[in-house]
């Protein structure tokens, strides 16, 4: 599944396509995960666009005197964006291409979705909130709202394991397992740790540790590791800079010659790989181990 840093970077590349830009058309050809409103072109079409944000994995989409596009990749979702290379040129929509939005100068963006595990839905404007796919969500670690206090608050008390509770959406909004067990090795934490066993200065490192890990893989386009690709069908760059993730069995990059390392570590928690260095990330106690 696009994490955080994939859904960004392909916003990036969805913001410039949609700048000052105007919806003409809008076509369904399949419904999703759940269907897409039958209004949506009574709504949007005609409509100029506004902004492009973000919240955790969800884009969304504001739309001038219009509701608000919410769009989720799902499990491989992709945008699709094509530039018109001459007026009245024919589009020819991928097999999995759900639904198209043609702009005012003739670019067409289109959600790609094999799985159909993703979504295209109108919120109203301003209740964005409001709605019960964003309303519970957790703090965007790249938005205000997420800082150390934050994070101690939401864990106190917690057994889950810290791995677990950073996954959770509730508690933090679009990370996946690349990025918690990228975050928790440079954090120095280990993945099986109870979220309560850890102290304030541990949350702080997670709470620093977080943005920074993110903004990185933004900058390298994300990570594919399988068919994730921007919104000009580029793959990202970040997996070559993983520190642990899908790692098993090499060195430590932060353990060069260390006897006592013998290299990453593989774990399952909750039917998902963790990975770690032990010597770095050790267990507080035989609880946590």
């Amino acid at each position: 599944m696009p994490e955080l840093p994939e859904v960004e970077t392909i916003l990036i590349g969805l913001r410039a396509a949609l700048d000052g830009r105007r919806i003409i058309s809008t076509e369904v050809r399949s419904d999703l995960r759940w269907p897409v409103p039958d209004d949506l072109s009574i709504r949007a079409d005609g409509k100029k666009i506004r902004a492009a944000t973000r919240l955790g994995k969800y884009m969304l989409i504001a739309l001038m005197r219009g509701p608000t596009l919410l769009i989720h990749l799902g499990m491989s979702g992709r945008i699709r964006i094509t530039h018109s290379r001459r007026k009245g040129a024919a589009y020819l929509p991928l097999r999995h291409e759900h639904v198209i939005l043609t702009l005012d100068d003739g670019t067409r963006v289109g959600l790609v979705d094999p799985r159909r595990f993703g979504c295209f839905l109108l919120l109203d404007s301003g209740r964005e909130r409001e709605h019960p796919l964003l309303a519970k969500l957790g703090a965007d670690p790249l938005l205000p709202g997420f800082d150390a206090p934050y994070l101690v608050a939401r864990l106190m008390g917690k057994r889950s394991p810290i791995k677990t509770m950073l996954l959770d959406q509730h508690v933090v909004a679009g990370l996946g397992n690349i990025y918690v067990s990228e975050i928790l090795f440079r954090a120095r934490i280990n993945p099986e740790r109870r979220a309560a066993s850890l102290v304030v200065d541990e949350v702080t490192r997670i709470a620093e540790v977080t943005p920074a890990v993110l903004r990185e893989a933004i900058g390298a386009g994300g990570s594919t590791l399988r068919d994730y690709v921007d919104s000009e069908g580029k793959p990202g760059a970040f997996q070559e800079l993983h520190q642990v993730y899908g790692r098993e069995g090499e060195p430590c990059p932060e353990c060069p010659g260390y006897p006592a390392c013998h290299g990453i570590r593989r774990v399952v928690q909750a039917g998902r790989s963790s990975f770690y260095c032990p010597r770095l990330q050790p267990p507080l106690s035989l609880e946590d181990a």
